[in-house]
């Protein structure tokens, strides 16, 4: 197993510098990883220093609480896809999600979903499980699968907890067989990252990329 290929390498503090964004794209093309995830400013820098190696730019779009409007969530992801991105993770809306306002949820992931396919980007939906009871995790599935999306993903890594084991299994439990699971948040070594593809994470968003595939 290539375990660099299920890394997408993050930084996404609010005070990265672009000198920290350098380090990571060249830690990124050094190891192979599948991406590197940044916030939507940084995506020309990551676009120009990757050109060319087989490292893609992810970035975030409502990040971290998802409470933006659709149109402003549709908005923002037009905007990263033309400036380079080739995979958007967005926040679903969570209090929307809590309140059983399905639909609403559902076409919201839709909607960018659309947007993202039209120009052969990849979609990842963060649900922030740590904020969900168990029947929300399960309706949060539904959401993701009916509306198209290419992953589902626990964590932003910014709310009260990160990915459990627990939670992508009940993931790969629920979700539809065509989605992915992204695992993110709290993975700090070789041990955690192994335990979340067992239980059926496909992707591991995580800061210590070079720790889990080095074991230093």
């Amino acid at each position: 197993m290539e375990l660099n290929k299920f890394i997408d390498h993050t930084l996404l503090r609010a005070d990265a510098t672009e000198e920290e964004i350098k380090k990571l794209c060249e830690e990124a093309k050094q190891y192979h990883f599948a991406s590197v995830c940044v916030n939507p400013y940084y995506i020309p820098l990551c676009k120009q220093l990757l050109d060319g190696s087989d490292v893609k730019v992810c970035t975030v779009i409502g990040f971290p609480l998802g409470q933006m409007t659709t149109k402003a969530k549709c908005d923002e992801a037009t905007d990263a896809i033309m400036k380079g991105a080739k995979e958007v993770d967005m926040v679903l809306n969570i209090a929307a999600l809590k309140q059983k306002k399905l639909d609403y949820v559902t076409d919201e992931i839709k909607q960018i979903a659309d947007i993202c396919h039209s120009h052969q980007v990849i979609l990842k939906v963060i649900i922030e499980t740590c904020l969900l009871d168990e029947q929300n995790k399960i309706d949060a599935c539904q959401c993701v699968s009916k509306a198209g999306a290419d992953f589902i993903k626990t964590s932003t890594g910014f709310s009260t907890a990160g990915a459990t084991v627990a939670d992508v299994a009940l993931m790969k439990k629920y979700v539809d067989p065509k989605v992915k699971i992204k695992s993110a948040g709290g993975i700090r070594n070789k041990q955690d990252a192994l335990a979340m593809i067992e239980a059926g994470a496909q992707r591991l968003g995580t800061s210590k990329g070079i720790m889990l595939v080095t074991d230093k």
